[in-house]
């Protein structure tokens, strides 16, 4: 594991936080956990699997509209897919809240060095139809799903770039056996049950509502939490996993867990790019261009 630090970005403004009502949910999940943490877990699970809807997630980095199409997913959903250029797939994967257009910084580039640009929006992100829990719901098992879905119509994967969540859809989807050539992995998070014991603190619930959130969140998945676990999923596909020091969403020590877990990763720190601008930053674009394109 090798680790090279991008040039310094002045770091990101942050939105004030709605304490008052941080403090209600708080106080209400305190109280549900006493006498009926049954409900809270429901409550905690449907709060789980809302997607976010902050601007930074929207953003449209494209270059320009590339050749759009859709695919049936499990269900009977669809999703959007477009593509850019000729050549092997390289498959860009957004993360929770997110859309294709987000990582739209490394299409030309992509592109530019020879290969195709596949990227997808998951169920009820972007321009996809709602999944099944409906409009502005979703869970990560629905982007896996999605994920492979898509390249078994558009072909097997040279190369993969994820962003935070969508990362951990990537890797399940090779562990579960789509071949890969190589994964770029940006802001990954390295264990499911580490960010539901950290929503825990948050909400302020106890180990009376968390395992039962967990084994709630198990039933939906239809497949053990520690599937999800980033750190236990290393083999021979090479990687290179980039984090940001001041990752808000996302911790850095995430990422070092995730490169120092695997075989064949390379760790590209940088500093001040944050969650989001790290999409978008042209060190970080070259780098996982040159990457997934070799």
């Amino acid at each position: 594991m090798t680790t090279t630090t991008s040039p310094t970005a002045s770091s990101p403004r942050t939105r004030p936080v709605d304490t008052a009502r941080l403090v209600a949910v708080r106080t209400a999940f305190a109280t549900l956990d006493r006498v009926a943490p049954g409900l809270a877990a429901r409550w905690a699970l449907r709060l789980w699997c809302t997607l976010p809807s902050n601007g930074g997630r929207r953003r449209d980095e494209r270059p320009w509209a590339g050749e759009r199409s859709t695919v049936t997913i499990p269900g009977g959903r669809t999703v959007v897919v477009e593509s850019w250029g000729s050549g092997e797939p390289v498959y860009l994967v957004h993360g929770w809240g997110g859309w294709r257009g987000q990582l739209g910084a490394f299409v030309a580039p992509i592109v530019d060095a020879g290969r195709r640009v596949v990227a997808f929006d998951a169920p009820s992100h972007g321009e996809s139809a709602a999944g099944g829990l409906g409009p502005r719901r979703s869970t990560a098992v629905e982007i896996v799903e999605a994920f492979t879905a898509v390249a078994a119509e558009h072909g097997a994967p040279h190369a993969v770039v994820g962003h935070s969540l969508g990362c951990t859809a990537a890797a399940l989807a090779v562990a579960d056996g789509l071949p890969a050539g190589r994964l770029a992995l940006i802001a990954p998070s390295a264990d499911v049950l580490a960010m539901t014991g950290l929503m825990a603190r948050r909400l302020g619930y106890t180990e009376r509502t968390q395992t039962r959130f967990d084994r709630r969140l198990e039933a939906l998945a239809g497949r053990p939490l520690a599937d999800f676990d980033l750190t236990t999923m290393s083999g021979a596909v090479p990687a290179l996993i980039v984090h940001d020091r001041r990752d808000k969403e996302v911790p850095y020590r995430e990422g070092v867990k995730v490169a120092a877990s695997w075989d064949a990763a390379e760790l590209v720190t940088t500093d001040g790019l944050g969650h989001q601008r790290i999409l978008r930053d042209p060190g970080v674009v070259e780098q996982v261009t040159r990457f997934a394109t070799a």
